[in-house]
């Protein structure tokens, strides 16, 4: 691990989602717009962080921006059911007291990611689904959208694509996420996602499931994760990372990189972005790129897409 990612004080970290990612020319000449988006994410999150703000906040206001950006397949980015339609699902815990909101199957509120926060701080449940959490969503204020707000040409064509040649598209895992490190030491992560493009209407994968594919524990660390979802909700991804530090004394690189290992030894593609409770980071992917990047106290924003080392921005 370098030694960047690893100390004290506060820590983010983000991804906008993983899989096989081309260097073809149209990829290439995107790198920079996925790298500001990144860097808004982390700015939106340092800012918290930076003005003593809580992990919590933190995680929530960077995930908020990358639903905000077109590019990322959640909220606005959201991907397509193979009905044509869009169904989202979101996560946060929080870290201090492993309290945690969740959302599946819904379409309409602006931001998912604040709708499972709303489920966290002001429900007495964890998940709540479909037309019953849009239900919730809208008796506690949180902020809706037109349906056209989530239509992108970009993510149609997607569809379209899938519909006529089965089989054939690379997979590309869109969810996004963050972890957190506060100054008080409390940690917190957020996902959220549009899901993968012609999924079955009704799928819900690993970013809603506690321990598959979100999970913060003080005592350990704060876990997010992108890639085929199946696979991190059989092999309780997200919590065998902390069960790793916890039991196995594991450093936080050491556990993360076995846990994508095994993953990939039983067909799952994917990472994660982890933190754990003395601020250090892991980032590890077992597919050709991963959107990711990371920001700690007093210095520089890094991102990075592919197996290379972190530019600075």
């Amino acid at each position: 691990m370098p030694p960047s990612l690893t100390g004290s004080g506060f820590a983010l970290a983000v991804h906008g989602g993983a899989g096989t990612i081309p260097r073809d020319e149209t990829s290439v000449s995107r790198t920079a717009s996925y790298r500001d988006g990144l860097r808004r994410a982390l700015t939106a999150g340092r800012d918290v962080l930076a003005a003593g703000g809580s992990a919590v906040d933190a995680v929530t206001a960077a995930v908020g921006a990358l639903e905000d950006d077109p590019l990322f397949n959640a909220g606005r980015g959201s991907v397509f059911t193979g009905a044509g339609t869009q169904e989202m699902d979101a996560c946060v815990m929080n870290g201090t007291d492993r309290r945690a909101g969740a959302v599946a199957g819904i379409f309409g509120p602006r931001n998912p990611v604040q709708a499972a926060r709303a489920v966290m701080e002001r429900s007495r449940h964890v998940l709540l689904i479909g037309e019953g959490a849009l239900a919730f969503c809208r008796e506690k204020g949180v902020a809706f959208c037109e349906p056209g707000y989530f239509h992108t040409e970009a993510r149609w064509r997607e569809l379209q694509h899938a519909i006529e040649h089965p089989g054939r598209a690379p997979p590309q895992y869109g969810t996004v996420g963050a972890v957190a490190r506060d100054r008080r030491g409390n940690l917190a992560a957020a996902t959220s996602t549009g899901g993968m493009t012609g999924k079955a209407p009704g799928r819900v994968g690993d970013t809603p499931i506690i321990g598959a594919g979100t999970y913060a524990d003080n005592a350990t660390c704060a876990v997010s994760a992108t890639g085929h979802g199946e696979f991190f909700i059989r092999h309780a991804a997200a919590f065998a990372i902390a069960a790793r530090l916890r039991h196995a004394r594991q450093s936080l690189d050491q556990a993360a990189r076995a846990v994508i290992d095994e993953l990939a030894a039983a067909g799952g593609s994917g990472g994660v972005i982890a933190v754990d409770r003395d601020g250090a980071l892991a980032l590890p992917f077992n597919t050709a790129g991963m959107y990711r990047g990371y920001v700690r106290d007093g210095m520089a924003i890094h991102t990075a897409i592919y197996d290379e080392p972190y530019q600075s921005g």
